[in-house]
C-alpha cells in the first residue's frame, strides 16, 4: 500500500529526530574538527614552518581550498536565482538545499585564509591600512557583499517556514518567534516577500559572478607565468558553477536518503541537474583547451616550464586525473540517458568535485614553484599540519550543514504548497499563450454525436 504524503510531517518530523546514526555522524565530525584545531594550534605556537609552504611556494592546500569552496558556494545563489527568474518549477524542493550551500561554504572557505596567514590578526590590516588597488581588498569587499545578499537571500523566504515551526514546535519557539517577524501569512505580507525575494534575485547573480571574478584577478593581476591571462575571468566563474552544481547534487542525493525524500526529490530533478552538469564539462573543456592551447603557442620560456611540467612532468598525474574527472567520466555518464539516473549523477558529480579541487592545486602550485624570478625552483610537499586543517574544512561544512538540517526545514514548505496550488492553472495559462485558441465547431459536434449514436 502507497505511503499517503504529507509535505509538512515529511519535512518537519527529521528535525526533532535526533537517531544514533546521526549523532555517531556529529561525533566522528566533531573528532576531525578537534584534531584540525590541535593542528591550527600547532601551526600558530612555531608558525608557518610546521607546514610545506616556503619561498617561493607561499601559498598551498589553504588557498587551493579557499578558492574550491568560494566556487562551491555558486551552487546555490546563483543556481537558485536563475532558476527562479526563469520560473522553473521543478526547483522548488532543491532551492533552500542550494541556498543553504551558498552561505554555509562561504565561511568554510574565507576561514582557509585565516589559515594560510601565520598571524591571523594580520588579515585586520586590510580594513585598517586598506590599499583601494589591490585585488586582494577587491576579493574581501565582493565576498563579504555576496555573504551579505545571499545570507538574505535564504533567510527570506525562510520566514513562512519559520512561522509554521514557531506554531507547530513549541518547545523551540524562542528560537523561532524572533526570527519569524510576526509573520501571518497575510496577503500583503505575502505580496511584499515575493517582491523581496524577486528583488533579491536579480541582485545576488552580478554579485555571485563578480566574487569568482575577482578571486581570479587575484592571481591574473600578477606576472607570474600562466596566472596572468586575460580568461582567468569567465574561466574561474564556469569552474566555480560546474563545481557548484556537483556539490548541490552530492547533497540533494544524501538528505534524499537521509531524510527519506525520495518523494519530493525525484529523478527529474537529478536528470535536469544532470544535463546542467553536463553543459558545464563541457565549457569547462572549452575553456581549458583555450587556455593551454594559446600558452602552447605563445611559447613563452618561463610558461612552457609550467606547461611541461603539468602535461608530462611532476605535476602530471594530477592534471591528467583532473582531465579525466572533470570531463572524462561526467561526459561517458551523463551524455547517455540510460546511465544519467540517480546513481550515475551523483557519481559523475563526485569525480567534477575531486577533479574541480585538483584543478585548483595545479593552478595554484605550479606556477609559484617555478617563478619568473630569479630563485631557485620550489617543491612544495603538503605536511600533516595543512592535511589535518583541510580536512577539518569539509568537516566544519558537513557539520553546520547538519546543525542547519535539524534547525530549520531543509525544503521550502511554503513553495512547494504553492507550486502544488498553482501546478494546474499554470499549466493551462502557459498552454494558452503558444497553443492557437480552438473554436468548437456546432457542425463538427453535431457529426461526432451522430457518428457516435450509429
Amino acid at each position: 500500500m502507497e505511503r499517503r504524503l504529507d509535505l509538512e510531517s515529511d519535512v518537519v518530523s527529521p528535525m526533532t529526530k535526533f537517531s544514533f546514526r546521526f549523532r555517531l555522524a556529529v561525533g566522528c565530525l566533531l573528532v576531525v574538527i578537534a584534531v584540525a584545531t590541535y593542528a591550527w594550534v600547532h601551526q600558530l605556537r612555531n608558525g608557518l614552518r610546521v607546514t610545506g609552504l616556503h619561498s617561493p611556494v607561499f601559498w598551498g592546500i589553504y588557498i587551493t581550498n579557499f578558492v574550491f569552496f568560494i566556487g562551491i558556494s555558486h551552487a546555490g545563489t546563483l543556481i537558485s536565482a536563475i532558476l527562479r527568474l526563469c520560473q522553473a518549477e521543478w526547483r522548488r524542493p532543491i532551492t533552500r538545499i542550494a541556498e543553504a550551500i551558498t552561505v554555509l561554504v562561504l565561511f568554510v572557505g574565507a576561514g582557509n585564509i585565516i589559515m594560510d596567514l601565520g598571524r591571523p590578526d594580520r588579515a585586520l590590516n586590510v580594513i585598517l591600512h586598506p590599499n583601494f588597488r589591490s585585488p586582494l581588498l577587491w576579493d574581501v569587499t565582493s565576498i563579504t557583499a555576496y555573504l551579505t545578499v545571499s545570507t538574505l537571500y535564504l533567510y527570506v523566504p525562510l520566514i513562512p517556514d519559520i512561522a509554521l515551526l514557531r506554531d507547530r514546535l513549541p518547545r523551540r519557539r524562542w528560537i523561532y518567534r524572533p526570527l519569524a517577524l510576526g509573520w501571518k501569512d497575510t496577503p500583503r505580507q505575502r505580496w511584499w516577500l515575493e517582491r523581496l525575494i524577486a528583488v533579491l534575485a536579480v541582485i545576488v547573480i552580478p554579485i555571485a559572478v563578480s566574487v569568482h571574478t575577482v578571486v581570479s584577478w587575484v592571481f591574473a593581476m600578477t606576472v607570474q607565468p600562466m596566472w596572468h591571462s586575460t580568461i582567468f575571468g569567465p574561466y574561474f566563474v564556469v569552474g566555480a558553477i560546474f563545481s557548484g552544481i556537483a556539490a548541490l547534487i552530492v547533497v540533494m542525493a544524501v538528505l534524499r536518503k537521509v531524510y527519506y525524500l525520495e518523494a519530493y526529490i525525484k529523478r527529474v530533478h537529478f536528470n535536469n541537474l544532470g544535463i546542467l552538469l553536463l553543459v558545464m564539462a563541457c565549457l569547462w573543456l572549452y575553456f581549458t583547451l583555450a587556455e593551454y592551447i594559446t600558452t602552447f603557442y605563445g611559447h613563452e620560456p618561463e610558461e612552457m616550464v609550467i606547461f611541461w611540467a603539468k602535461l608530462s612532468g611532476p605535476y602530471a598525474p594530477l592534471f591528467w586525473s583532473m582531465a579525466v574527472c572533470c570531463f572524462l567520466v561526467p561526459f561517458i555518464v551523463l551524455a547517455n540517458p540510460r546511465t544519467r539516473t540517480i546513481s550515475g549523477t551523483v557519481v559523475a558529480s563526485s569525480f567534477v568535485l575531486v577533479g574541480m579541487w585538483l584543478e585548483r592545486y595545479i593552478i595554484v602550485v605550479p606556477s609559484l614553484a617555478n617563478p619568473r624570478l630569479p630563485l631557485p625552483r620550489g617543491v612544495y610537499s603538503p605536511t600533516w599540519v595543512e592535511w589535518a586543517i583541510t580536512a577539518g574544512a569539509f568537516a566544519a561544512f558537513f557539520l553546520l550543514y547538519c546543525l542547519f538540517a535539524k534547525i530549520f526545514p531543509i525544503l521550502s514548505i511554503w513553495e512547494m504548497r504553492e507550486g502544488q496550488e498553482r501546478g494546474i492553472q499554470d499549466t493551462v495559462e502557459r498552454l494558452k499563450t503558444y497553443l492557437p485558441a480552438v473554436e468548437p465547431q456546432p457542425h463538427a459536434l453535431t457529426r461526432g454525436v451522430g457518428g457516435l449514436a450509429r
